[in-house]
């Protein structure tokens, strides 16, 4: 029989949990995927062998028939009826995060990018958490800041004055990021993360495709354009964001949020990789930083609901 019971941070937990070591590998995949988006995005739009609102059409278009591709065979009719509602609004979620996050790239360099999303995610993702009775305890506002100040670290010695436009564009991209996360996590319990990130990306297809019109005399696609925004659209988006949501049925708000800021240190090593991007002292201690605030702050909740749970 299934039970359930309090995780002493808001969330309702079931005794039927996966193992701790699934969800930490569902969510280090997820990491890697949200990094590599990043990197796809600027190889593309650095390169302009696309435009960002094709990007983010061919995206999304590329996500959604991998996804219900994945799910044509289910039985999942019940589900989607009840969840319809909850579709559209994720959708729109994913809009506001996707084609901001393109539009952002273009004007934005990597590390103010990087600043202004993820800071706008944990910030929506902790007032949310607020909202719905998660209290931090000191060590993870500690972890949190931590690792916020890590980023800025990371980015602030080379930030200049960003064009206000498109600092506007990545704060509204990091809290539809933040809306959309908070929306999984709370999603029905049972229902398939893999159908419904399907029907989130096919009903934000829906909306961004026809939009994309609008920007027909700025249009600018190529083969490899296309090919980067497939594998961002079909891989690290898709999947990685069903991914995402199966793991964060056993996370909380506050956990989420805290661990999403790695991926600006992913993502810059990826820049290393894929993009010929120097190693610096400054990215090596930035990782410590964020990575080791990172561990805390998980390694403190851990320890304080073992001690809730002995009690």
């Amino acid at each position: 029989m299934e039970k359930s019971g309090s995780r002493g941070d808001g969330a309702t937990v079931n005794a039927e949990t996966r193992p701790a070591f699934v969800t930490i590998a569902l969510v280090a995949f997820a990491l890697l995927a949200f990094a590599g988006n990043s990197v796809l995005c600027r190889l593309a739009l650095s390169s302009k062998s696309i435009d960002p609102w094709s990007f983010t059409a061919v995206r999304l278009g590329a996500g959604a028939l991998t996804l219900l591709a994945l799910t044509s065979r289910r039985t999942r009719s019940a589900t989607l009826t009840e969840s319809r509602r909850a579709d559209w609004k994720r959708a729109a979620y994913l809009v506001l995060y996707a084609l901001p996050f393109s539009l952002a790239y273009v004007a934005l360099d990597t590390g103010t990018g990087a600043l202004l999303l993820f800071g706008a995610v944990q910030l929506t993702m902790l007032f949310l958490g607020i909202l719905a009775g998660e209290r931090p305890r000191p060590l993870e506002w500690l972890a949190l800041s931590g690792a916020a100040g890590g980023v800025v670290y990371l980015v602030l010695p080379g930030v200049r004055a960003p064009d206000p436009v498109a600092a506007a564009l990545m704060l509204a991209a990091g809290l539809g990021w933040g809306l959309y996360t908070v929306a999984g996590r709370n999603g029905r319990r049972g229902a398939d993360p893999t159908v419904t990130t399907a029907q989130a990306f096919r009903h934000a297809a829906m909306i961004v495709i026809p939009a994309t019109a609008i920007a027909l005399p700025y249009w600018s696609i190529t083969p490899s354009g296309v090919g980067l925004a497939t594998i961002s659209g079909a891989l690290t988006s898709g999947i990685g964001y069903a991914v995402w949501y199966a793991a964060l049925r056993d996370v909380s708000t506050t956990r989420a949020a805290l661990v999403q800021l790695s991926v600006p240190v992913l993502a810059a090593i990826g820049g290393v990789v894929f993009l010929s991007e120097a190693i610096t002292a400054r990215l090596s201690i930035a990782s410590l930083i964020i990575l080791g605030s990172i561990a805390a702050g998980v390694a403190g909740r851990r320890q304080a609901s073992s001690r809730l749970g002995s009690s």
